[in-house]
């Protein structure tokens, strides 16, 4: 009897302690997953928005503000690239794990560059300039991914709008419209009716090259599409 007993206190004090070492044994929780890098818009415009919105991509947006000042002898390409860089460098600073996306659109007649007129009197100027003519829209992008690689690149469109009136360049002005675009027109708004042809992507003439943005996206190996 008081070998069955002693048995029993045996095997009582073992599963105790067996138990005990399951309670303090440190617990091997899950490592959780970082997460997935976002792509970052760094700009302010609701036309880039709306167009990597529309083919389905996830982002967020996140303005940055730059010196957007030709340096002296800057072929106009070399500056549309340089503010693209730049901008995606600007925001890519505080969101270093994340993609960042950098673009800028400018018009060139000849080769003058035409950016986003200051006042009603620029914007008459410039659509005086495209009046009757063929001009080219250039937009760079800047793509950095997560690991700081950099990708830029930039599309060339070439558009024809005809020849406008006095009274239909001031009406247009009156309408707001041209004042935060480059070359003072929206090419998706009311100065569609001016523009017959273009050669090239249209999109980006909006303000970005969608295809060859979706393009770039994959080649670094973001996801979020």
């Amino acid at each position: 009897m008081r070998v069955a007993c002693a048995a029993g206190l045996a095997n009582i004090l073992f599963i105790s302690a067996a138990w005990l070492d399951a309670l303090w044994w440190p617990v091997k929780w899950p490592v959780p997953k970082p997460p997935s890098p976002k792509l970052i818009l760094a700009s302010a415009s609701p036309r880039r928005a709306e167009l990597l919105r529309n083919a389905g991509f996830a982002f967020v947006v996140e303005p940055a503000h730059v010196d957007e000042s030709v340096l002296e002898g800057e072929e106009p390409l070399a500056y549309a690239k340089r503010l693209a860089r730049d901008k995606g460098r600007a925001i890519h600073q505080k969101r270093a794990h994340d993609f960042v996306l950098g673009a800028d659109t400018i018009v060139l007649v000849g080769a003058r560059i035409l950016g986003k007129p200051g006042d009603p009197k620029e914007a008459a100027r410039m659509l005086h300039l495209l009046s009757g003519r063929t001009h080219k829209v250039i937009t760079a992008v800047c793509l950095i991914s997560p690991a700081g690689k950099e990708d830029i690149r930039a599309e060339t469109t070439e558009v024809f709008m005809r020849e406008l009136s006095e009274k239909e360049i001031s009406d247009y002005i009156a309408t707001g419209e041209p004042m935060d675009k480059a070359g003072a027109y929206a090419i998706q708004g009311r100065a569609s009716k001016w523009i017959p042809k273009i050669t090239g992507d249209y999109f980006n003439v909006v303000g970005l090259p969608v295809a060859l943005v979706s393009a770039m996206l994959s080649e670094l190996g973001f996801g979020g599409s």
